[in-house]
């Protein structure tokens, strides 16, 4: 009885340090499909409270729209994409880039996700990862969720990884 005890405090213990980090909620997404990426927050900084949640947006995703979080100010900065990018039947040649929440008070002991949509473009090419550097800033001190695996590392390699999304296949008709 006492060795499944064991085996699953041995799994818990190697869950927890997984979810310390800034993660998108789904990890997989399809190409040429959208995507709702769910940024998750599971603690503030050295103790302190969440007070700003900015990501940056990976070439290749566009059309992206954040939801608003209540008692937070929502920004976002646009710019040109280095092609137009279809979405549907319109072509897009700028989108946002950027996305921030700040303003509000997330305690450190409390979990919060922060929401936005977006497509993943049929540019990119299904198998590899993209990510979505993000900065945690609190009242004392600052996550920087930004590190990228280099090739040959992985995410448990790196102190600050950055959110990940691996690309699959695309399904079906083609947009």
């Amino acid at each position: 009885m006492i060795r499944p005890l064991l085996a699953g405090a041995l799994v818990a213990a190697l869950l927890i340090p997984a979810a310390a980090h800034v993660t998108l909620e789904t990890q997989e997404a399809k190409i040429n499909a959208p995507y709702k990426g769910v940024l998750r927050v599971p603690h503030g900084c050295d103790k302190s409270a969440t007070t700003a949640l900015r990501v940056r947006i990976p070439a290749g995703v566009i059309g992206v729209k954040p939801m608003p979080h209540p008692g937070w100010t929502l920004t976002t900065v646009t710019a040109k994409y280095s092609k137009p990018a279809k979405l549907f039947h319109a072509e897009l040649t700028e989108g946002v880039v950027e996305i921030s929440w700040s303003g509000g008070r997330l305690p450190d002991d409390w979990y919060d996700e922060f929401v936005f949509t977006g497509y993943i473009s049929g540019d990119l090419e299904p198998g590899t990862t993209i990510y979505f550097p993000a900065l945690q800033e609190c009242e004392n001190g600052v996550n920087r969720w930004i590190e990228i695996p280099a090739a040959g590392q992985s995410r448990s390699d790196l102190s600050e990884p950055a959110p990940e999304l691996k690309l699959l296949p695309a399904a079906g008709r083609q947009h």
